[in-house]
C-alpha cells in the first residue's frame, strides 16, 4: 500500500491494488467538514483520478460515520453559516462554490469509476459526497439524512440535483423537506445504495466491487461515466452522437481486441494496466 500525503489529519489517502482510497477522517466530529478536509479533498481528488496506476475511487469515513456535513458547532461558534453578518459575503460564497466543484463535483465527474463506502451516517453535504459517487456501499448502520431543513439551511453540495436524478423529484421532495432519517434498508430499496452488508463485511464487500472496477477495461468504464454524464444534459440525439464517438474509439483499442479474443476462446479477459 502506498500513503498519500495530503497536508492534513483531517484526510487520510493511500493507494492499493489499483484502487485509491480516500478517508474523511474527524472521528471526534463524525468526519464533519473542516476547511483542512475541504482543501485537501480538492488537492488529492484529481492526483489520484489521474494517476494511471487507480482504476477506482473509494471515499469513505473513520470511526463509524461517513460524514456529518458541515460542521454545525462551528456554524454555531462563528455566529451561524454566514459568520454572524446580516448580508452574504459574495467573497465567501464564490470560495465555497469552488469547494464544492473541487470535492462533490470532481467525484461526480472524475474519470474513474467512484464508490462511496458509508460505515454509518451520511448527512447534509456528507450525503452530497455519497450521492456523488457511481456507487454507493452501506453496512446496516448506514443513514443517510438530509438534514439542511433541520437547521434552518436550504442546502448545497448538489443534494437537490443529484437525490432528483436519483430517486426522482417526488421523493426528492419529501426528503428535503421532512427530513426523514434514511435507515440502510430503506436506502437500499430507493437505489440510494447499491449493495448493503453487515459491518463487518463493510470493507470486504467495498474492496471486491473496487477491485472489479479498477480490474475492468479503464478506457471503456471512463466512457461509460461521461455518456451518463452527458446523457443527464443532452437529448437523446446529442446523446447518441457522443456515444458512438466514444463507442468507435474503445472499438480499435487493445482491450477490445484482447476482450474479443477472450471471448472468442472462452476466456476470462485481462485488461491492460500500462
Amino acid at each position: 500500500m502506498t500513503t498519500i500525503e495530503t497536508g492534513t489529519d483531517h484526510l487520510l489517502a493511500s493507494v492499493e491494488g489499483g484502487v485509491g482510497t480516500l478517508t474523511l477522517n474527524r472521528p471526534e466530529r463524525r468526519n464533519a467538514l473542516s476547511q483542512e478536509m475541504l482543501e485537501a479533498l480538492g488537492r488529492v481528488i484529481p492526483l489520484l483520478d489521474e494517476d494511471p496506476e487507480v482504476g477506482c475511487l473509494v471515499i469513505t469515513g473513520s470511526g463509524g460515520a461517513f460524514c456529518s456535513g458541515g460542521d454545525v458547532l462551528d456554524f454555531h461558534d462563528r455566529g451561524g453559516e454566514g459568520g454572524g453578518a446580516d448580508e452574504i459575503d459574495p467573497t465567501a460564497a464564490a470560495e465555497q462554490l469552488e469547494h464544492q466543484k473541487l470535492t462533490a463535483g470532481a467525484l461526480y465527474r472524475a474519470r474513474t469509476p467512484v464508490v462511496a463506502s458509508l460505515p454509518g451516517a451520511a448527512a447534509g453535504a456528507g450525503l452530497g459526497l455519497a450521492l456523488a459517487a457511481d456507487l454507493r456501499v452501506g453496512s446496516a448502520r448506514a443513514l443517510m439524512v438530509t438534514a439542511f431543513a433541520s437547521v434552518g439551511l436550504s442546502g448545497d453540495f448538489g443534494v437537490a440535483w443529484l437525490l432528483q436524478r436519483l430517486v426522482g423529484p417526488a421523493k426528492a421532495r419529501e426528503l428535503l423537506f421532512l427530513n426523514p432519517r434514511v435507515d440502510a434498508q430503506a436506502a437500499a430499496d430507493l437505489g440510494l445504495l447499491d449493495r448493503l452488508c453487515t459491518e463487518e463485511d463493510l470493507s470486504a464487500t467495498t474492496t471486491a466491487l473496487a477491485r472489479q472496477l479498477a480490474d475492468g477495461p479503464r478506457g471503456a468504464l471512463a466512457a461509460i461515466k461521461q455518456n451518463l454524464i452527458d446523457a443527464a444534459d443532452q437529448t437523446l440525439e446529442d446523446s447518441m452522437a457522443a456515444e458512438i464517438r466514444r463507442h468507435k474509439e474503445c472499438g480499435i483499442t487493445a482491450d477490445h481486441i484482447a476482450a474479443v479474443a477472450a471471448f472468442a476462446t472462452k476466456q476470462r479477459a485481462v485488461f491492460n494496466r500500462s
